[in-house]
């Protein structure tokens, strides 16, 4: 068993275990001989469902030809040799280490044949650009945008609401340093309009989420993280302004309750909110016009566009948003199941709600498509027309209540930041999360999606699955599961757990239930990974094959075409 938690260390994390070894070990060469032997009985199992030229193309370039030769060993006694002395040439070489990280990573790449990613890879931790830089490199990925990753989208397209938005996000929870670092966005222009304005604000209401959790972490506060601060609310500001003019050029969205800047009544300290007159937390608002509150000052506004200039010819960006539209779709069906991020926008009586866009009305998938295509052209679109409209759906899809990656009847920022009265924070969710446990509804939206039967399934992201208050993310019979939940760190103590990940293979379907990871450093000190418990959804009774999945379909189309040939 400690072998087999040791290779099982090696293969999560070789860099590490190898610098570990290295240190531990005796005769080194002799243990990455060993290792290399282990590795290679790993590799072969992993590639058994393969055929030999598909698992040639999961290999290594430069490597390839000496790990097939070692995969398709037999036992031969004349070969042996054969086998040993490429083993040992490897070792006397020196490039052992750099050996028995490339098979580490070819198993990994045997082993997950295909990754879906369920939405949300930004504003879920500090670097997702690091993440990106992976997943570009990952053999066959799929993403289900997340409210999160559209509004990325849209900024990186230029769209000044979207912008706003993932600045404030990344302010609130202290990742400037991802925009700034990871991406080279130049924010030295807010950060001058921020002393400029609020440099004598202490800003109180818009320290970050992620600092001040315990009475030892307020020691954080330090002049960068002051300006951090102030920095927040001048982005906050110019957020509600700029969504303001969307929200008047759009009367189609729906949003007029969203329109707050006006509602304030500076002389007071009061805005008022369905009629109610509420004191807020924070009454200094120098750039706020009351005669035109949605008006940015000239120089908000040269800031705000200095920032967009910054986005839109960012190349890493570019690359990631490219990638992320490239390999993704609002939703996808796939072997029988149906995934998707957010959830099928119902009314109160479970019937598919009619959603009206530029003049045409649309419901459950029909939905999806249109918006799907604006998108799209909100980033791609030569049209003029049809990318200032669809740089529009981006950030309707962040914040609509109509939109299904987004789902509830309000994003209650305004409220969270200035008003202390915990009743407003509420965001009521649409319906469809009220009947997550309707099978009915499950069947309803299924069948919109042309599935059926018993092998049919939902994989729902968005919603975190209070596992430690007892709830369970298979609903409906196990015709939805959700998987979301937890790896993000903010999430963790509501949860639970560090969320989940669904493994579809032959035999059926499984929940992994993650305990949350510390560190790959401890995680090597102490020989340990990240927990998982096991929930089984679905075992078949006969294995599922090549022939039942949407790529044997495929094959058995093109078999049927040669034969008519």
């Amino acid at each position: 068993e400690k072998d087999r938690d040791d290779l099982a260390a090696l293969i999560y994390n070789a860099e590490a275990e190898l610098a570990r070894r290295k240190k531990s070990e005796r005769n080194y060469d002799d243990w990455c001989a060993t290792a290399i032997y282990r590795l290679i009985t790993i590799c072969r199992s992993v590639s058994t469902k393969y055929t030999r030229s598909r698992v040639r193309g999961r290999l290594p370039k430069y490597m390839d030809y000496s790990i097939d030769e070692l995969l398709h060993a037999d036992d031969e006694e004349n070969k042996m040799h054969y086998y040993n002395q490429i083993i040992n040439s490897i070792v006397e070489c020196g490039v052992a280490e750099a050996y028995i990280i490339q098979l580490t990573e070819t198993i990994s790449r045997l082993a997950v044949d295909k990754l879906h990613i369920i939405g949300d890879i930004f504003d879920r931790g500090a670097h997702p650009d690091d993440i990106m830089d992976f997943l570009i490199e990952f053999h066959d990925v799929d993403f289900q945008w997340g409210n999160h990753d559209v509004v990325w989208m849209g900024a990186a397209a230029g769209h000044l609401a979207c912008i706003a938005n993932v600045i404030r996000v990344a302010c609130r929870y202290g990742n400037l340093d991802m925009l700034e670092e990871g991406y080279g966005i130049n924010l030295l222009p807010l950060a001058k309009l921020a002393m400029e304005y609020y440099g004598d604000d202490p800003c109180l209401c818009f320290r970050e989420q992620s600092a001040y959790q315990n009475l030892d972490q307020a020691k954080h506060l330090t002049l960068d993280t002051s300006l951090e601060e102030k920095m927040h609310k001048a982005i906050t500001i110019m957020q509600f302004k700029i969504e303001g003019q969307m929200i008047l050029s759009h009367p189609d969205f729906g949003m007029e309750d969203r329109l707050l800047l006006d509602k304030i009544d500076l002389s007071q300290g009061s805005v008022t909110i369905d009629g109610i007159s509420y004191p807020m937390k924070d009454k200094h608002f120098p750039t706020l016009d009351p005669e035109h509150p949605y008006l940015l000052t000239e120089q908000e506004q040269e800031v705000i566009d200095q920032i967009q200039q910054s986005f839109m010819h960012c190349e890493k960006l570019q690359q990631h948003i490219q990638f992320l539209y490239s390999h993704g779709s609002l939703y996808k069906v796939y072997n029988g199941n149906l995934l998707y991020h957010g959830c099928i926008p119902l009314t109160k009586d479970g019937k598919f709600l009619p959603v009206r866009l530029f003049g045409k009305t649309y419901t459950g998938r029909a939905l999806y498509d249109v918006l799907d295509s604006y998108a799209r052209k909100g980033y791609y679109a030569t049209d003029h027309r049809e990318r200032i409209r669809g740089q529009a759906i981006l950030w309707y899809l962040w914040e609509n209540p109509d939109s299904p990656v987004f789902g509830k009847e309000k994003m209650a920022t305004f409220e969270r930041y200035f008003v202390a009265d915990k009743a407003l924070h509420v965001e009521p969710k649409n319906p469809y999360y009220q009947m997550l446990n309707d099978e009915k509804m499950a069947d309803a939206v299924l069948k919109e999606f042309g599935l059926s039967g018993a092998d049919a399934h939902i994989i729902n992201g968005h919603i975190p699955v209070e596992a430690k208050a007892g709830e369970s993310p298979v609903k409906c019979n196990g015709k939805l599961l959700i998987i979301d939940g937890g790896l993000s760190k903010a999430y963790q103590p509501k949860t639970g757990i560090a969320g989940y990940t669904l493994i579809y293979n032959s035999y059926g379907l499984v929940l992994a239930a993650h305990e949350p990871f510390t560190s790959v450093a401890k995680a090597v000190e102490q020989g340990s990974d990240i927990h998982s418990d096991r929930i089984l959804v679905q075992q078949v009774l006969k294995r599922k094959r090549v022939a039942d999945t949407d790529i044997g379909r495929e094959l058995k189309e093109n078999v049927a075409d040669l034969q008519g040939l």
